[in-house]
């Protein structure tokens, strides 16, 4: 740690040398590091689509016979589709932990989508339901380093006034992807030699798609290791300049540093901490509600058939629900950032949800069922910004951040396993009942959202650490412009 971030920390000086805070030399920089830290972190939008393309692609070989051809039956495809998530959520919180031990995402990230990626291909040459049951289960367990693990990461290198959007970005990738696979699902494009490409594509065998997908995110994980960034202390790609005003803004913005921060439990000792945080516990309840709600996406075409048009019809008008949900989720994450709120962001996007299912259940018109999907699919705005929510909420120490944002993320992982069993196919094409539940889930969300706006943050420094983003000494100053506690201590003159 260099002298200048030192003297930061004990409440004298605390910038570069030769560059007061708001000087335009040290704006200059610190545009140029977000920049470069931006470009680096971009890889991973690459590597979530991929995460959830090796992720569904059992759902795409379903419609190739995949059900026929290991002979599935009754409950048996949903607990595929379930078995996946038991082992997503064992591993979260173990997966976090590690990382932030070892503190080298750029090979413990790429190691693990390796992995997955020739896990991936074993599921293509599986012949009966145990082998499809042990791949996905092996799948997910391998797949839970990713996410948490990525947030994680984004939280080490930008502020808090900076996060809400880079997490906002990461999402829409998956946002997006729904509405790109749409499109080419219908075969939109019908002519032109593209189209003649695609077309025998999707004619291939379910065999042929599955080792393709997996060999593709391989050769993306390969990359990854030169691309990705580890965390700022040990990053070797920044002048010692740029990775000293890495480590001074993330102090600045909390009051303490990473690398300044004693853990006298160790780097487990966070474990404690984050499961012993009531509001850790109030957040997972809450993301779990909105995953439940969320669980409309499997079955989006689903009820988009219900509007009467052809399958293929069908399948392009569910594209533009999506890319507009991948524009409000940009918008909102960029606005929450600029403003310094996050609660009535997410509220007025999950009450636009609310007001979705509600038309959805009250009228079988066409435009008025259409728009419905609009204010549904838009609900992934709040659900991202949750995120960032969460990430502001637990900044230090390091070892709680990265088991409370696994263990958030992991827990709401059990809303995807309900949610495959949600829909039962004797309710018919309409599913009033799917639809009126998923509207209660989202009230439900709404009030542990509005107990989480209305608790106060803790102010005294937690074992193992100096508190939620306290500094060593001063008079403790409540910030409240994010909605989220976080207590920065003041230096004293």
């Amino acid at each position: 740690m260099s002298s200048s971030l030192e003297k930061g920390q004990n409440g004298s000086e605390t910038d570069l040398p030769g560059h007061t805070e708001h000087s335009p030399e040290r704006q200059a920089l610190e545009k140029k590091l977000v920049r470069k830290i931006d470009l680096r972190m971009s890889i991973l939008i690459v590597i979530y689509i991929l995460n959830y393309v090796d992720r569904n692609n059992v759902a795409a070989a379903r419609n190739r016979g995949l059900s026929t051809d290991l002979k599935l039956k009754g409950q048996e495809y949903p607990s595929v589709l379930s078995l996946l998530y038991v082992g997503y959520i064992i591993m979260q919180i173990p997966s976090n932990l590690f990382l932030n031990w070892m503190g080298r995402p750029s090979l413990y990230l790429p190691a693990t989508m390796i992995i997955w990626g020739a896990i991936s291909c074993l599921t293509g040459i599986t012949t009966n339901f145990t082998g499809i049951l042990l791949t996905r289960f092996w799948l997910g367990f391998i797949e839970a380093s990713f996410f948490p693990g990525a947030l994680f990461l984004i939280s080490k290198w930008y502020k808090r006034d900076e996060i809400g959007l880079r997490i906002g970005i990461l999402y829409c990738g998956n946002i997006a992807s729904n509405a790109f696979g749409s499109l080419m699902a219908s075969g939109i494009l019908s002519d032109g030699y593209f189209t003649l490409v695609c077309v025998r594509y999707a004619r291939l065998h379910r065999e042929s798609n599955i080792f393709l997908e997996g060999a593709l995110t391989m050769f993306v994980a390969v990359c990854a290791i030169f691309i990705l960034p580890d965390f700022p202390a040990t990053s070797k790609w920044l002048t010692p300049e740029e990775r000293e005003l890495a480590l001074l803004r993330m102090a600045e913005d909390v009051g303490i540093g990473d690398q300044d921060e004693t853990e006298t439990h160790g780097h487990f000792g966070g474990l404690w901490m984050a499961l012993s945080d009531w509001r850790v516990w109030l957040f997972a309840f809450a993301m779990t509600a909105q995953v439940i709600a969320l669980s409309f996406n499997a079955f989006f075409p689903t009820l988009t058939a219900t509007l009467g048009y052809s399958p293929t019809v069908t399948l392009l008008l569910c594209a533009p629900p999506f890319a507009i949900a991948a524009l409000a989720a940009f918008l909102l994450a960029q606005h929450s950032d600029k403003v310094g709120e996050r609660f009535f962001h997410i509220i007025s996007s999950l009450g636009l949800g609310i007001l979705g299912f509600i038309i959805a259940i009250s009228t079988m018109n066409t435009a008025a069922r259409y728009i419905s999907l609009f204010l549904m699919a838009q609900s992934y705005a709040g659900f991202v910004v949750m995120y960032a929510w969460i990430s502001n909420s637990f900044p230090r120490p390091p070892s709680k951040r990265a088991v409370a944002l696994a263990l958030i993320n992991g827990f709401s992982q059990s809303g995807n396993i309900s949610g495959s069993y949600i829909w039962p196919s004797n309710w018919g094409p309409y599913l009033p009942p799917f639809i009126r539940d998923m509207h209660i889930v989202l009230r439900i969300h709404n009030f542990v959202v509005v107990n989480l706006q209305a608790v106060p943050g803790p102010r005294k420094p937690e074992a193992g650490g100096r508190g939620t983003g306290a500094g060593s000494k001063g008079t403790g100053l409540q910030i409240c412009s994010l909605r989220c506690p976080v207590t920065i201590e003041r230096p004293r003159e």
